[in-house]
């Protein structure tokens, strides 16, 4: 059962995220809206790893929200981005 549920925004071909932990909305619905992903989270109790600031905000206006890991990297190549995963397991 997963754990994470991967934004759009995040490559989700990183090794680190390539276990049944892990779930990317590009595998379930990559045209879901940010308030359709934060529903599915919600529900299935999955935290939301993203680049998007709209859903750290989110968490401020709504109780209980899901967990969202928010990376602040700004837009890396799919290499940089890479490396900064790696660096962290």
């Amino acid at each position: 059962m997963p754990k994470y549920i991967i934004d759009v925004n995040i490559p989700y071909k990183i090794q680190l995220f390539k276990n049944d932990d892990f779930v990317s909305v590009v595998n379930i619905n990559d045209e879901w809206t940010d308030e359709q992903i934060w529903n599915y989270a919600k529900k299935n109790e999955l935290t939301i790893i993203t680049k998007d600031a709209d859903f750290s905000l989110k968490i401020i206006m709504n109780n209980p929200p899901p967990k969202v890991i928010h990376f602040k990297i700004g837009n890396l190549k799919f290499s940089d981005f890479n490396n900064f995963i790696r660096k962290m397991e």
